[in-house]
């Protein structure tokens, strides 16, 4: 039997649908994801807790869910929105479906035929509070609820999703190299393709200060994804700021590599809509190589000299969200281009978004550190990034 659910954004925008997944009510920030696949490894990516994401692709749960492919403990987003909900699951991994998961994992859903309009709001109006109800029926008393419930911007979200205690991913083979992992809201692929590289890998709760981190000696310190806003976590800035001192080699990913921009003194700004999907293309400003990337982040490092964000303002992109992204080294924006001082040597803008110019990579020049604000250990992919595992390792090996 299907039950009537409800979507309300804070602007007023009502969507009304079918519930699956988790009888009930819950609220969170509305975004958006552009991936065709990967929905289980959406779904426990600790880097959309407290969000409601709306998936663009129409059929969604057609592989059902199986127990390899979580990215962490549980299922950390607040509500799912997709077209239509696959009714049945044919895949041999598969060991229930979308439904009976989200149910066992207490996450509401709902399935609504509006998604394109959703993702036109969203893109137009920007990331808003959201709620889906299946037990409330009047729109008005749910947007009540929904301007009531807190925002992202400021919220510190990595101590929530954070491991609770140290734990070790050891590699199949020798132990080559000794990694300490900070744990912002790591996903299980990142120790998974470290280790298969040679690392044996302490993974450390987000709170850990840099004498924890730097206590076991190790060869190299990495800094993960994880959720809210980067100027909530001055803990995590302490503690990069304290590694960056010891000289030893530093990798960051997406909240990682915000977290070292601001050790480096950049600023950081919420973006509009943020970057979610598979398919995002950046520019290596080095080689001139272009990623196809994983991205999943609201988030984003101001340029040098940008303390507030793009040319546009704070939020907006460097480039209109209405014109074609830059294609050409003409596009990219000239801060990007030239090395800034930090209090730990110069340091470079490393990569760059095709789509609108945002800050996608930093570099110390002096020093074996760099980050990405993307995904190389994204699962199911792509895998064009994956290099920057290899780069971490050459870097531990001196």
């Amino acid at each position: 039997m299907t039950q009537p659910a409800l979507l309300v954004l804070e602007d007023g925008t009502t969507l009304r649908g079918t519930g699956f997944g988790a009888d009930g009510e819950t609220f969170g920030e509305m975004v958006f994801n552009t991936g065709m696949t990967g929905y289980q490894e959406t779904l426990t990516d600790p880097s959309y807790c407290r969000q409601i994401v709306a998936m663009t692709a129409p059929h969604i749960g057609n592989t059902g869910v199986n127990e390899e492919d979580p990215e962490s403990r549980q299922a950390w987003v607040s509500g799912y929105v997709v077209r239509e909900p696959a009714r049945l699951a044919s895949s041999w991994r598969a060991t229930r479906d979308l439904d009976a998961y989200l149910r066992a994992e207490g996450v509401t859903g709902i399935a609504v035929r509006g998604t394109r309009l959703l993702t036109r709001r969203v893109r137009e109006r920007g990331a808003m509070r959201a709620a889906i109800s299946t037990t409330e029926t009047s729109p008005e008393r749910l947007l009540e609820r929904v301007l009531a419930s807190p925002e992202m911007t400021g919220a510190d979200l990595a101590r929530v999703v954070s491991t609770p205690g140290p734990y070790t991913v050891r590699p199949p083979g020798r132990v080559r190299y000794r990694v300490v992992a900070v744990d912002l809201g790591i996903k299980a692929s990142t120790p998974r393709n470290l280790a298969a590289r040679g690392c044996e890998v302490l993974v450390v709760p987000a709170t850990s200060s840099a004498a924890d981190i730097l206590a076991s000696s190790p060869d190299g310190v990495f800094f993960s994804n994880g959720p809210g806003d980067p100027a909530a976590a001055g803990y995590a800035v302490d503690a990069m700021r304290g590694v960056l001192g010891a000289g030893v080699p530093v990798f960051g990913i997406c909240l990682g590599s915000q977290i070292l921009a601001q050790a480096l003194g950049l600023g950081t700004y919420k973006l509009r809509y943020g970057h979610r999907g598979v398919n995002q293309p950046v520019l290596d400003l080095a080689t001139g190589r272009v990623y196809i990337t994983s991205h999943n982040h609201g988030f984003a490092a101001a340029l040098p000299g940008e303390r507030q964000g793009g040319p546009n303002g704070p939020g907006e992109p460097h480039v209109s969200a209405e014109t074609p992204g830059p294609s050409t080294w003409a596009h990219v924006p000239p801060r990007a281009r030239q090395p800034f001082d930090t209090p730990y040597g110069p340091a470079v803008v490393s990569h760059v978004n095709l789509n609108d110019g945002v800050l996608e990579g930093l570099r110390l020049l002096e020093r074996p550190v760099f980050s990405v604000q993307y995904h190389p250990e994204a699962a199911p992919g792509p895998h064009d990034a994956a290099d920057h595992f290899d780069h971490f390792c050459a870097l531990l090996g001196g």
